[in-house]
């Protein structure tokens, strides 16, 4: 029974490494969501690891904005515009490139989806709003 308990936080554990990795390739390639891998990092964290969890959420760059899904489920304006803009980016390379049709518009449906999803998300207004803006780190509990 302890065995089978430690492997699955191991496998947590490896799990959020895995996102945090490709979460923070998304920070410097485009067309690599960074918020999505975090989030699913932050998740697996909280299951395997808390103080790994705890390191992402104080993460200066990342954790004001994965504080405020997670209390509020709201995402700052800058960080709005930015995935809007970088759906758009897609969608105009998907316009571009794909030559199946049906694969284009659907595509092209999901990823406008997507971006009108994101962007009638709420602002943030609780504790971490202000931070999840301008970038600062939380206070510590």
């Amino acid at each position: 029974m302890m065995i089978f308990r430690r492997m699955k936080r191991i496998c947590w554990l490896g799990l959020a490494w895995l996102f945090f990795g490709i979460g923070f390739a998304g920070m410097f390639l485009p067309l690599l969501p960074t918020t999505v891998f975090m989030l699913l990092a932050l998740a697996c964290a909280s299951r395997g690891s808390p103080r790994f969890a705890r390191y992402i959420r104080e993460h200066p760059q990342i954790g004001p904005t994965l504080v405020a899904w997670e209390r509020e489920r709201a995402i700052p304006l800058r960080a709005r515009i930015m995935a809007v803009s970088m759906l758009a980016v897609s969608m105009l390379i998907i316009l571009f490139t794909v030559s199946v049709l049906a694969v284009k518009v659907s595509l092209l449906v999901f990823l406008s989806l997507l971006a009108l999803w994101l962007a009638t998300r709420p602002e943030p207004k609780g504790e971490g709003a202000n931070l999840a803006v301008s970038g600062e780190s939380l206070p510590r509990e």
